[in-house]
């Protein structure tokens, strides 16, 4: 669902804001949002977990020339109000480029609307295997031929 963005005035809005802290606003905040945030007065659409999934399809790994999700480094995706926490892997402990798809995971979250906070997580259990990959990829990279 979008909500679009329009400022409202105090006491008009029809959706019931949270605010910091979880109350709800008594007085003219600086900013009443669906997200729970303060700062101007807007309503934000937060992004979906899919949405996220979605948008991290540009994150690549250059030595497979494949993106994270199709090769299932992509762990998990949480979206909690304006933060967005994404658990990924890597195909290896010695990855030369883990740092760089890091930064590219935690810059395309932080880019999309609504997010105010990215947190990245590296996991290694389970280990990546090829088995996590996406058909498509399995073919492409030519696994389980």
């Amino acid at each position: 669902m979008h909500v679009p963005t329009r400022p409202w005035p105090f006491g008009q809005n029809p959706l019931r804001m949270r605010i910091a802290g979880g109350g709800t606003c008594t007085r003219d905040c600086p900013r009443v949002t669906s997200g729970g945030d303060v700062g101007p007065r807007t309503l934000e659409t937060m992004p979906t977990k899919e949405q996220v999934i979605d948008a991290l399809r540009v994150v690549e790994d250059p030595e497979l020339g494949m993106d994270i999700v199709e090769l299932g480094l992509l762990y998990d995706v949480e979206v909690e109000d304006s933060k967005v926490k994404a658990t990924y892997s890597l195909t290896s402990m010695g990855c030369p480029v883990g740092p760089m798809i890091e930064q590219q995971i935690k810059e395309t979250i932080e880019g999309m609307e609504g997010v105010a906070e990215a947190e990245t997580e590296l996991t290694w259990d389970p280990p990546w295997s090829p088995e996590r990959m996406s058909e498509d990829a399995k073919f492409i990279l030519g696994f389980g031929l």
